[in-house]
């Protein structure tokens, strides 16, 4: 046998590229270590995915309101710790609130003082609401048409906003007297700059070439308002309503304080426990008055969410 073909036989098979099979099968061979990488990866898949899932099986009822009910717990408690371990002895001046439900808000008689006063309030609250409304979107609109109007009106909006109310409260009295007509004037006076400076700029900021296209098809000016700057302004409008809302609780509450003629409100009853030294009885009036507040303006918030969506179905829900 010749050197060529003793080394022909001895030589690695080799494949098509060239390379010996040795070489080929080394270089095809999965890594042990990029394998358990491999699997590492998959592994961290799989974990992300079952925690996506996890994080899907809670409710979204429970997703939306678990951080108001945690933070109204977590306020109860702070109340309660302060009540007790802070103040001490002296904890009628910030009675714990069990003790409020329990000596005050429980009693039947006690109750039914309060939510008779707090339905007084209620109305005068909503009254006065409903004709600040009025007045606010129509000296609004009469802003948006009219240049002399705007520079005419617009100053004595900013004066009842700047001017403290609790100054007018004596020249009220004697206009309107001190019962019904008195409170339902305070809250009018409270609750009025917001709707005509909201309602004002929702009016402004209507397209102007959407304005110039109701003009060329011949559209009147009714038209045109209740067409189209009405119902671009809704988002604005209930803005000023919702704000709105609350100082008309505010505005009910403090004319209560203040006329006390007739069947008394929850500020009356507010004063006339302060005067007694009442602290149960004062916490749980309160209270009463801050949950109308809460539910006055949620009431406003979701009619807000109804006809706001009517009109900007492309609003994102909260």
């Amino acid at each position: 046998m010749t050197k060529t073909e003793y080394a022909a036989t001895t030589a690695e098979p080799t494949t098509g590229s060239g390379r010996s099979r040795k070489e080929t099968d080394a270089t095809t061979e999965p890594c042990p270590a990029a394998a358990d990488l491999r699997m590492t990866a998959a592994e961290t898949d799989t974990m992300v995915y079952t925690g996506k899932e996890e994080r899907r099986t809670l409710p979204p009822a429970i997703t939306k309101w678990l951080p108001t009910v945690v933070s109204i717990l977590a306020g109860l408690l702070g109340w309660t710790a302060i009540s007790k371990f802070v103040l001490g002895e002296r904890s009628f001046l910030l009675p714990a609130p069990l003790d409020v439900l329990t000596q005050s808000l429980a009693r039947g008689s006690h109750l039914v003082t309060m939510m008779a006063a707090l339905g007084l309030t209620t109305r005068v609250a909503l009254l006065g609401l409903a004709i600040a409304f009025v007045i606010g979107v129509a000296t609004a609109i009469a802003m948006k048409h009219s240049r002399f109007a705007e520079k005419a009106l617009y100053p004595y909006a900013v004066i009842l906003q700047t001017i403290p109310v609790l100054a007018l409260v004596p020249l009220l009295g004697l206009w309107f007297g001190y019962g019904f007509a008195s409170r339902t004037t305070v809250c009018v006076l409270f609750s009025l700059f917001p709707i005509i400076s909201n309602t004002l700029f929702g009016l402004k900021s209507v397209d102007q070439g959407m304005t110039d296209l109701f003009t060329s098809r011949g559209a009147s000016f009714a038209q045109v308002l209740w067409k189209l700057e009405i119902p671009a302004a809704l988002p604005d409008i209930f803005t000023g309503l919702r704000t709105s809302s609350g100082l008309a609780v505010v505005g009910a509450v403090v004319a209560d304080m203040y006329f006390t003629q007739g069947t008394p409100g929850i500020g009356t009853l507010i004063t006339v426990y302060t005067s007694r030294l009442q602290s149960m009885d004062l916490f749980g009036a309160i209270v009463l008055s801050a949950l109308l507040g809460l539910a006055v303006f949620g009431v406003f918030t979701k009619i807000s969410d109804l006809v706001v969506a009517s009109w900007h179905l492309t609003r994102s829900d909260e």
